[in-house]
């Protein structure tokens, strides 16, 4: 059974809005500032990026809400996949102050034990502070790791792994794929929704299937991905409610903006992956819904429900870019 995630997202919004209070904004927002720009580099580096107390609760208040709603879309859209399945441990890979442990508690009902794997000290610690806030995460276990390619993961049933590779060179970035698909029953790997976070979720993936599993979600197969390199992306998005921190450092005052990510949501289990996907946000024109889906048969293709189709056209109305399609109990 899979929780509501309001309730989830509303107390971590509460959690971090208490963290931040004691934070000069201008501290806040300069350290955000000069994160963003480190987080941007090109360069992976080889120490951690958040380095002590004042940094770790600006980046957290800033970034955190995000990390959440990206890995908890993730998570859906692998629970869709595995209906049954509820973990029974979990690892987070990288985890700095626990983002996707409250997406993982937000998605599974139930206490489970969790790990948080990260080698900024200064991270855990804030996330033991915030996890403090959610009765479900007081257990979980804070630990400090060297990320990367003397790695080790218990084993576990499922193993999240949330905008970290972007941080790792590529064999790095192997050796934590290859440790986690060693460890875990169920793998999910969140990066950033750009050509680059897209490249990296597909060597993943890539590593993640030669070692035995298929995949759940988002793709409708296990099979190569049927965008061709080069041209194309691909990508979802989460909305995130925007703080007082956001606001301040991006300017605007929408109350919200939009998380684009890329993803990959592998087991060793069997999985139902959706008939097809969403890939891209739907075009509602007069009487008729464009939808570009990828589809198992390992195609990309644009598909128009008009008024015809009855329920299906209502349905497509109501669509969302990462749906699958069609919804359960419909035909296409």
């Amino acid at each position: 059974m899979n929780a509501p995630a309001a309730p989830a997202a509303d107390t971590l919004r509460a959690a971090l809005a208490d963290l931040v209070d004691g934070l000069p904004p201008r501290q806040a927002a300069q350290a955000v500032e000069r994160l963003i720009a480190n987080y941007r580099g090109a360069t992976p580096t080889d120490a951690p990026i958040l380095r002590d107390r004042a940094d770790v609760v600006a980046y957290a208040a800033y970034r955190m809400p995000a990390t959440f709603e990206a890995v908890r879309s993730a998570l859906a859209a692998f629970a869709g996949a595995v209906p049954d399945w509820v973990p029974g441990s979990h690892v987070d890979v990288g985890g700095g102050t626990g983002a996707a442990t409250w997406a993982v508690e937000a998605t599974w009902d139930g206490v489970r034990p969790v790990t948080v794997l990260d080698w900024a000290e200064p991270a855990l610690a804030v996330g033991r502070e915030i996890a403090a806030a959610n009765p479900a995460l007081r257990d979980v276990r804070w630990q400090r790791s060297r990320i990367g390619s003397a790695l080790t993961v218990e084993n576990t049933d499922l193993v999240t792994v949330s905008y970290v590779l972007n941080e790792l060179t590529a064999p790095d970035r192997a050796a934590l794929v290859d440790a986690a698909a060693t460890a875990a029953q169920a793998v999910v790997i969140v990066e950033a929704g750009t050509p680059d976070g897209y490249a990296r979720v597909i060597e993943a993936r890539d590593r993640l299937i030669a070692a035995g599993f298929q995949v759940a979600a988002p793709c409708p197969h296990s099979a190569a991905c049927p965008i061709v390199p080069g041209t194309d992306w691909c990508h979802f998005s989460a909305r995130v409610s925007r703080s007082s921190l956001h606001r301040q450092v991006k300017g605007g005052s929408l109350a919200y903006e939009d998380e684009k990510f890329s993803y990959v949501a592998a087991a060793r289990f069997p999985v139902a992956p959706a008939a097809s996907r969403v890939v891209r946000r739907p075009q509602i024109r007069k009487g008729q819904v464009l939808l570009d889906l990828c589809e198992a048969d390992e195609q990309l293709r644009r598909r128009t429900v008009t008024k015809r189709h009855g329920d299906l056209y209502k349905a497509a109305r109501d669509a969302d870019w990462g749906d699958p399609w069609p919804p359960a109990g419909e035909q296409p």
